[in-house]
């Protein structure tokens, strides 16, 4: 039983990532504008950085692999439902932003700016899925390591929305400024 626990989140992380990997090309638009190299590695390199940390038991020892809370079966529940509903709502929120979707910063050829269903509710639903869904891995594996590769997810996730915010308002200038008046980019009512 143990083991089968064990691989709940595993489970749900690699199912998450064959959608994603299946939705990559799927109805794409054409991209018009993209980010440099130089730009993109700024939040590839820490997000790699803290997979790692997150994933990879002992990749550092000592001290890092101390828990920072118990390890019982309340922590791990949590952390495994915080997995199960960041992810679910980072596929809805991929599924309704459609061909205007890229895994980098881009603009596509008629881009939209989406603000209706996940988007009515923060400005980077797929980021706040996401960073739930770490939260939630965290919490399960709960070692600072973890911690420390939250961390430095999290940051990469900021920049990368510091960079896609400026290509948006760019390309859509007050539109895009009403829209982050009224909606906030990661947590609902937190501007």
């Amino acid at each position: 039983m143990k083991t089968l626990f064990q691989a709940i989140i595993p489970t749900l992380w690699l199912a998450w990532l064959a959608f994603w990997i299946a939705s990559a090309a799927r109805g794409v638009k054409e991209t018009q504008r993209h980010e440099s190299t130089f730009s993109r590695l700024s939040y590839q390199v820490p997000l790699i950085a803290g997979g790692v940390l997150l994933g990879w038991p002992h990749v550092l020892g000592g001290a890092l692999e101390q828990r920072f809370h118990p390890h019982t079966f309340a922590w791990f529940a949590v952390g495994a439902a915080l997995v199960a509903a960041g992810l679910g709502f980072s596929v809805a929120a991929r599924l309704w932003l459609g061909g205007n979707w890229s895994a980098n910063v881009t603009l596509k050829k008629g881009h939209e700016l989406i603000r209706s269903g996940p988007y009515a509710l923060v400005r980077h639903p797929i980021y706040t899925g996401v960073l739930l869904a770490l939260v939630g891995t965290a919490i399960a594996v709960g070692k600072w390591r973890a911690l420390l590769g939250l961390a430095l997810m999290t940051g990469s996730f900021v920049r990368k929305l510091i960079l896609e915010e400026r290509f948006m308002r760019e390309e859509f200038g007050e539109a895009y400024a009403r829209y982050r008046a009224e909606v906030a980019a990661l947590i609902p009512l937190i501007y």
